[in-house]
């Protein structure tokens, strides 16, 4: 009943408005890995230390991360298409703001706003395509997506160390106004309006998934800041992780509780498929924002090279992926998903311990690409297959819930991602190099000493196997993931064979 409900027969053209989404997609997606580039520049023009520069980075992710739960539900209540050109809005004129600001805590608060934009806008993309597209069809739309989300992986790095290197860290910034306004236009042209739920706002709801998240998020963001000991008096990071989970647990109970209308629904954590196909988004996350802090260390800190040079070397996997991801996102249509996906995952698994096992100071760029070209493989198998197998089967009422609950896994697993690793590496450098070694994760200013490299490298290519166990664990999830073509044709023939109840049974279809 769903399918028939979005089956998309109404919206005759529903490429268009994917295309027009995938802008403002895409730009949010690139504004996430494109400052990071731009760090030591902000340092200098802005005169602040790594740790306030670093609060650049951690203000968006935050400001991102803690709403995702209502502001997919918001696109349910207000429609999609509403809430993403008001979070477009948001993030272009915050774009600007970020620009133009001249103090490092200008610049944070800026960035919390562009973070609240790009919540907005995140969770509608994947609700508009589980409403516009017929459940046949958007394995293609969803390996569209992924392939937006594989090619913003290069394109972030690349472009920030060009805007960097030639304008100045502002423009990071800048550049993403004329495209943010390109996106409004499209989108208001091109994206229908859809129907629109009436949902009663669950006010409790919200505030208990607020405080959770940020106390969750934040604690474990910022562990590693603070040691994992104490912030300020009796207040310590491993309290406010507590707290947090106590207070999400809370809000479960809550949402199982409230019989009016829960902020989410818990119905939907019945779906198989969608239960584990949270499971293993979040270990995506964890797994493609933990690899890249040990790889691009090594690239500019052993080998020399500069940003841009070392964002280049994931040429290879952005173009595979770029290339593969629409004909897996047709073969997601006809396929198991644990199949497809297996193959991404696994994949993503074996790369990282490859890349782990070559990293050292003499090794052949062509080594190092043979694994990265892995990494393509993965990621275009990755994505499509795992939307799918979250959102095929969700009713379309619940279809900005759904949007909202995935992309907050796959955020928080990023987030968990970032703060491990940063602590793997830390580990793994004291073990190599000594007390020499401590605090080298949080930055290193050029080549480092040929007699430090070779226990740098080795470091950092044992920190990545990190990401691959954590990755691993989502394969295994996948591994369970029923079939949603064949329920599909059940319901498909249940549906047939009602209608056709009181017709001789030579003219029932099926």
């Amino acid at each position: 009943m769903a399918d028939a409900l979005t089956s998309g027969t109404e919206y005759a053209k529903p490429w268009p408005a994917l295309w027009a989404l995938c802008v403002g997609f895409f730009m949010i997606l690139v504004d996430s890995t494109i400052v990071s580039v731009a760090t030591p520049a902000m340092m200098n023009g802005l005169h602040a230390d790594i740790n306030a520069v670093v609060w650049v980075t951690s203000a968006y992710l935050l400001a991102y991360a803690v709403p995702l739960l209502i502001t997919g539900r918001l696109g349910d209540r207000f429609g999609p298409k509403n809430v993403y050109l008001v979070g477009l809005t948001i993030f272009t004129l915050a774009s600007f703001w970020c620009g133009f600001t001249n103090s490092v805590g200008a610049l944070v608060v800026a960035r919390v706003v562009q973070g609240l934009g790009a919540s907005l806008l995140a969770p509608q993309t994947m609700s508009v395509i589980t409403r516009i597209f017929p459940a046949e069809r958007r394995g293609q739309a969803m390996g569209f997506w992924g392939a937006v989300a594989g090619v913003a992986t290069l394109v972030g790095p690349i472009l920030g160390g060009f805007l960097v290197d030639r304008w100045g860290w502002e423009w990071i910034f800048y550049i993403n106004v004329p495209v943010g306004v390109i996106g409004f236009v499209l989108a208001w042209i091109l994206v229908p309006k859809l129907p629109v739920h009436s949902h009663q706002f669950d006010g409790l709801g919200v505030l208990l998934s607020a405080i959770g998240m940020f106390l969750l998020v934040f604690g474990i963001q910022e562990g590693q800041s603070y040691k994992w000991g104490q912030i300020s008096g009796l207040v310590s990071v491993p309290l406010l992780i507590a707290v947090g989970v106590v207070v999400l647990g809370l809000f479960v109970i809550w949402q199982r509780k409230n019989r009016r209308e829960p902020l989410v629904p818990l119905i939907l954590f019945k779906d198989r498929n969608f239960s584990l196909a949270n499971v293993s988004i979040t270990t995506v996350g964890f797994a493609i924002t933990a690899m890249a802090f040990p790889l691009m260390l090594y690239a500019q800190a052993v080998r020399g090279m500069s940003p841009l040079h070392a964002a280049m070397l994931l040429i290879p996997m952005a173009v595979l992926s770029g290339v593969l991801a629409p004909g897996v996102g047709r073969l997601v249509d006809r396929m198991h998903p644990a199949f497809l996906s297996g193959i991404g995952l696994l994949s993503f698994a074996v790369s990282m311990v490859w890349l782990g096992l070559v990293l050292r100071p003499g090794t052949a760029v062509w080594q190092l690409e043979l694994p990265i070209v892995l990494l393509g493989v993965a990621n275009a198998f990755m994505w499509s297959p795992l939307s799918v197998a979250a959102t095929r089967t969700l009713p379309p009422q619940n279809a900005g819930a759904g949007a909202g609950v995935y992309n907050t896994t796959r955020q928080v697993g990023a987030v968990l991602g970032s703060a491990a690793i940063a602590a793997l590496m830390e580990s793994r450098l004291t073990a190599h190099l000594g007390a020499a070694g401590a605090g080298m994760s949080g930055g290193v200013g050029g080549r480092l000493p040929a007699p430090v490299r070779d226990g740098f490298a080795r470091a950092m290519g044992e920190s990545l196997y990190l990401p691959a166990a954590v990755i691993f664990l989502g394969f295994i999830a996948a591994l369970f993931f029923t079939n949603p073509h064949v329920k599909a044709r059940l319901a498909k023939h249940s549906a047939s064979t009602h209608s056709g109840k009181d017709q001789p049974r030579h003219l029932v279809s099926d």
